[in-house]
């Protein structure tokens, strides 16, 4: 379905607000419901699920440091708005269609209030899972000002939970961020990115059958979703009226498997100023920026002496990522910038030339390396089945690492497909990416390098919690694990990944 571009204003989703704070903690209620709103000015409004009736969520601003409390509330109905796949674990007919549990992405937090996937819970908290912990999670905001996200992740049903609408952002914010003199305010812009697709009466679409279908199964997990439509803050194509001055757009990538490679058609440079972890030492001018699903950019754009402009920000990045196919007119369009608000005041705002440091962690710290696979396999049914180290979710837990520790991780990836691996509770730093031999891998496991060592991208150069693992690659992480104990899981973001068996717990030790 093809809908006229840049017709709709661009939404800002509403800053929510605590209901208790005082000087020793915050306290949020956020429930989860279903219900109508706008995507678009031609389509009936769309059915979706949403954190405080809002599709995004709220975004929910804390200090670095401040304890809060948010109790997330499940109201949303009995009945999923999207196809199930009961085949899938954690999916099975003897749990309830309809669970939800909240992980902040990128966030330092007890094991209890993680949002572990088992760790789901129903409508009122009637039934909960294996792992159900509390009702109330407790965030201590440990990292420095950042971008981070909270979305579900339920088990089995991740992709499905997040492609109906929850997520939302989460702004950890620092003296040290309002010291830089960066836009601010309403010149502060978050721009969450997802790809939809439509039905003629408006309602989200989402495969039931993967390509060719199987004929045994009512219905099934697709190796992938990529939709036809983008949509930026729950508009589709939407345009922002900007001043002619600096902006700071908080860019995410919301997708189920879509990976983005923005650009602005006016071949401007885009200021990068952080990345998933929070600031990058030096902001850096690039003109296109790669997300994979989870990742987050933080960028300046000046539209200084470009008044009556009208810039449009695209993406060419293929699908499935990095040798799909291309975008399209409807997916190789973003959103429009239109340049025709009078300037309201002299603008101030800088792009530092300086701006935190960023302590490289040594790799000769790290206690041991630790090699690990991304593999690609069938199942009984003929469908693909991606895993980490080869092993299914269930299997035992291989990684302990201790709290305190240095550890590099060596992702080896023996499939087709970029896959953004994400690491909870921990930031890390990309050593390397390096080319090898993936036939002799798979004959007899070891690694033949073919090619130097390439150092991260320098869009990359900050700290991360998600990283792109490319094929025929080694890609290599250095992190420090902490600074709490328990059980976290680790897993690829392209969500149909994750929710057929790429995904793995793993535990901090004392």
């Amino acid at each position: 379905m093809i809908l006229s571009k840049f017709v709709d204003e661009l939404p800002i989703p509403p800053i929510l607000k605590p209901r208790w704070k005082d000087q020793f903690y915050t306290y949020f209620e956020v429930s989860m419901t279903e219900f109508k709103q706008s995507l678009h000015s031609e389509l009936n409004d769309t059915t979706v699920w949403g954190y405080e009736g809002s599709y995004p969520g709220p975004t929910i601003e804390v200090e670095s440091g401040e304890i809060v409390f948010i109790k997330w509330m499940n109201n949303l109905p009995d009945k999923h708005l999207l196809p199930i796949d009961y085949t899938v674990h954690g999916a099975h007919m003897d749990v309830p269609d309809v669970r939800t549990v909240v992980h902040v992405h990128g966030a330092c937090v007890e094991s209890e209030s993680d949002g572990y996937p088992e760790a789901w819970f129903t409508r009122g908290f009637k039934q909960v899972g294996p792992f159900f912990r509390k009702q109330v999670y407790r965030y201590d905001n440990c990292n420095h000002a950042c971008t981070l996200w909270y979305h579900d992740h339920a088990m089995g049903i991740t992709r499905l939970n997040v492609y109906a609408g929850l997520a939302g952002l989460y702004l950890i914010r620092d003296q040290r961020e309002r010291l830089l003199n960066l836009p601010s305010g309403k010149y502060e812009v978050p721009l969450v990115i997802q790809d939809k697709t439509f039905q003629k009466d408006g309602s989200l679409y989402y495969p039931k059958q993967p390509e060719p279908p199987i004929p045994e199964l009512e219905t099934s997990v697709v190796p992938e979703f990529f939709g036809d439509t983008i949509v930026v803050n729950g508009k589709v194509h939407p345009f922002l009226k900007v001043e002619p001055r600096k902006y700071r757009f908080r860019l995410l990538n919301a997708s189920n498997a879509r990976f983005f490679r923005v650009k602005l058609q006016s071949g401007q440079l885009m200021y990068q100023i952080g990345t998933d972890g929070g600031f990058m030492q030096h902001p850096i001018g690039v003109q296109e920026i790669m997300l994979a699903p989870a990742e987050r950019a933080d960028v300046i754009i000046d539209f200084t002496n470009l008044e009556g402009n009208h810039i449009i920000m695209t993406n060419d990045a293929p699908t499935p990522f990095p040798t799909g196919d291309p975008t399209d007119e409807n997916t190789g369009m973003i959103m429009q910038f239109k340049v025709t608000l009078p300037l309201s005041s002299v603008d101030t705002s800088v792009v530092p030339a300086y701006i935190v440091p960023f302590p490289k962690i040594n790799e000769q710290s790290a206690s041991k390396s630790r090699p690990l696979t991304l593999n690609h396999t069938m199942d009984k049914y003929g469908r693909e089945l991606m895993l980490l180290d080869n092993k299914q979710w269930d299997a035992p837990i291989t990684e302990n690492p201790k709290l305190g520790s240095i550890k590099i991780w060596y992702l080896i990836n023996l499939t087709p497909d970029t896959h953004p691996i994400h690491l909870h509770l921990i930031h890390f730093q990309i050593l390397d990416r390096r080319n090898f031999d993936v036939e002799k891998y798979n004959k007899e496991k070891t690694i033949l390098y073919t090619g130097p060592a390439n150092p991260p991208e320098p869009q990359e150069r900050g700290w991360k919690d998600t990283v792109r693992a490319n094929p025929n690659q080694v890609t290599r992480i250095i992190m420090k694990f902490g600074p709490f104990t328990g059980r976290y899981v680790w897993h690829c973001h392209v969500l149909e990944h994750e929710d057929y068996e790429m995904m793995r717990p793993y535990i901090v030790i004392r």
